[in-house]
Formats: structure tokens, sequence, C-alpha cells
């Protein structure tokens, strides 16, 4: 005897052969888009992971293996290529003979000096000179930069004392960022960048038991240090070989309020380390690792915030001694995010400056003044290493 289907089977399969065609043809629409987008991402993108070769000098520490291509991109608006000098900076040769009636002008700093996301052309010494020769033409100003990211002024020292003296400079300008105040003490750059406090790839200073400051050297050891372990995202995966992956992770990332997920973990080793660091808790840092220096504009700051001040003085002291000592004027420049007269983070750094009597010029003053609104629009900006 032959048994028919049922009514009510047939309904049921032919709901699922609707729903199988359905998911047939969102599979097929989603490998077609996401085809296109790689064809159109692999089109348009000249490469998605930069290549920044880092080379240690044991005076300067870490810094851009000389005459390599630095390649950089946040993988959204910008793919630079730039390559570093000589000296391992990205900036043009240094004119180390100088006609006797030049102004040489140098710049230090971090990564605003640095300034990978930008041709050498566009970087600021190189429109400082260009304004320069419109507007004050006799003074035959050049400018030459040292810079390199994630440095503070204390591991900034030697490319004065190393390199920037020989070009007998008139004018020395600091470029100043918010990170700078903990980028100069050792254990919070460390935590901050995975390094061992002890061990780390650029000059450091430390305290001596009466108090008192000393400058370290440069660790070659650094790499051979155990360090936080990273562990990337599914999509960070996938994003090493698609170019589409690679924009959609951009794209979709929170730039302004990412915490670095190895961070929290590697600030409890340290503590377990240094007990006296013991009082630092996640609510500073890194919940918001570009909003941290909001906690600059607090009237009282937490203990480990005054020591990263302690550090910033000792820092613009020895540049103060090393500028007296070769009759260099000394200046520094803040970049917008420390504001301007009025807000606390300017008015503690020009604080510390004058009491040294180091003049103190305000970009977000200049902005402001020049008509700039002000807004994150307006600013612009490079790096906030």
């Amino acid at each position: 005897m032959t048994l028919k289907p049922s009514a009510s089977g047939k309904k049921v399969r032919r709901v699922l052969l609707l729903i199988g065609w359905n998911a047939a043809l969102i599979v097929i629409g989603l490998t077609l888009i996401v085809a296109v987008g790689e064809f159109y991402s692999r089109m348009r993108i000249p490469f998605t992971s930069g290549v920044i070769t880092k080379h240690f000098d044991p005076e300067m520490g870490i810094i851009r293996e000389p005459l390599a291509d630095i390649a950089h991109t946040n993988n959204l608006d910008f793919w630079t290529v730039s390559r570093a000098n000589s000296l391992g900076f990205l900036d043009r040769e240094p004119q180390l003979i100088m006609a006797s009636d030049s102004c040489p002008v140098v710049v230090i700093g971090d990564s605003f000096v640095e300034a990978k996301e930008v041709a050498i052309s566009d970087k600021l010494q190189v429109k400082l000179g260009e304004l320069a020769a419109q507007t004050m033409p006799h003074l035959n100003i050049t400018t030459s930069a040292f810079g390199i990211g994630d440095t503070g002024q204390i591991n900034q020292l030697p490319y004065y004392d190393k390199h920037a003296r020989a070009i007998d400079p008139k004018l020395l300008v600091l470029v100043f960022h918010t990170n700078d105040f903990w980028d100069n003490s050792p254990f919070m750059s460390a935590m901050i960048k995975g390094y061992h406090p002890e061990h780390m790839p650029f000059v450091t200073a430390y305290r001596n038991e009466d108090g008192s400051m000393r400058l370290r050297p440069p660790d070659p050891s650094y790499f051979q240090m155990p360090g936080p372990i990273v562990q990337p995202s599914w999509l960070s995966n996938l994003a090493e070989v698609s170019y589409f992956a690679k924009w959609i992770d951009a794209k979709t990332r929170d730039w302004s309020s990412e915490r670095d997920p190895w961070m929290l973990e590697w600030m409890k080793q340290l503590k377990e380390e240094y007990p006296v660091y013991e009082t630092l808790s996640p609510e500073w840092w890194p919940s918001n690792r570009h909003k941290a220096y909001e906690l600059l504009n607090q009237d009282n700051l937490p203990l480990f915030y005054e020591e990263n001040l302690d550090f910033t003085e000792f820092a613009l002291g020895e540049f103060k001694r090393l500028a007296d000592r070769d009759d260099v004027a000394l200046v520094i420049l803040t970049t917008h995010r420390v504001g301007a007269e009025g807000d606390p983070i300017f008015d503690r750094l020009k604080a510390m400056a004058q009491a040294r009597g180091i003049p103190v010029v305000s970009q977000l003053d200049y902005i402001l003044r020049s008509g700039g609104g002000g807004g994150e629009d307006d600013l612009g900006g490079v790096g906030e290493e």
C-alpha cells in the first residue's frame, strides 16, 4: 500500500525548502558583499600593516632603522611611507654646516614631532621653516626635528646631546603632549608600553635613596624581559589576511575609549613586584586610554600622578641645564590637548616651566586666535603616543 504524504507534511517541506533557499541566498549575498569588499579594498588600500622598523642605539635607545622606509596607516584615511634619515629620525638629513648668518631651530618631541601619519614635507618642522621664510626671511631660519613616538622629555634628552647639539641651534623647541607627564615616569611608562620598569629601552630617571634623581641609560636586555600577553580578537586575526576585515576592524573600533586588554593584567603583575604602587586602581587607567589626561584636571591628584609631575620637573630641569650650557634659547610648545591659560593641565606645566625660566607657548591658544573653533574636527593633530 502506498502512503501519501499528508497536507501538513507537504506544508512543512515547503517551509523548510523556502528557508533553505532564503538561507542560501543570504549566504550567497554575503559572500558577494565580502568578495566585492575585499576586491575594492585591495584595489584602494596600498597596505594594511605598517612597517615601523626599530633600531636600538646604546645612547638613545629605540629609534628608527636609519635610512629605512617607515610605513604607517590607521586603515581609514592615511597610508604613509617615509624614509628615516641617517640618524634614525623621520626628517630630512640635518645640515651640520650652517651659514654664518643662519638661525638653526631644533624641534624635539614624541609622535607629534615624528608624525608618521604625514609625509616629511607636511611635518611641523618643515611647515615652520616655510612659514619663517615667508614672514622672517632675514633670519635665515633652518629647522631640524628629532622625534620618536612613545617617549617623554627624559627619554629625549640624548637626542639633543648626541645629534641636535651638533647643529649649533639658536632655539630648541620641546613639543609637549599630555602623555608626556606619565611617559617621564619609568613605572607608568613601562606599564603603558608593556616594558619592565628596571629594563627600559630608553634613557630613564630613577630616585636615589635620598630622593634625588639620576639618569639611567637604555637597557639592551629589555627585549629579553617577560612582558604582557596580548590576545588578539577573532576580527584582528581575520584582519591579518583580509584587507576588508582590516578596514571593518578599524572602522568599528572605538579609539577614544579603547581598553588595551592586556594592560590590567600587566598592571596587576607590576603591582605585585612593586608594592609601593599598590594604590593604583583600574579606574585611573586604562578604561579610557585617550582621555586619561583628564585626571590632570583634578585639583587633588592621586599620589602616582604627583610622581609623574616630579619626573617631568626633573626632565625640564635637565633640558634647561643643557640649553644654558650651550647658550641655546629653550621654549616649550604644547599640543592642543594640553589646553591654554586657565586649563589645569596647561597651568601645571607652565608653573613648573616658569620656575626654571622656560617660556611655554600654547598651540590651542594660537589656533583659537587664528580663527579655529577649538573642537576635535578643527584641531586635527597626529599621534596620541
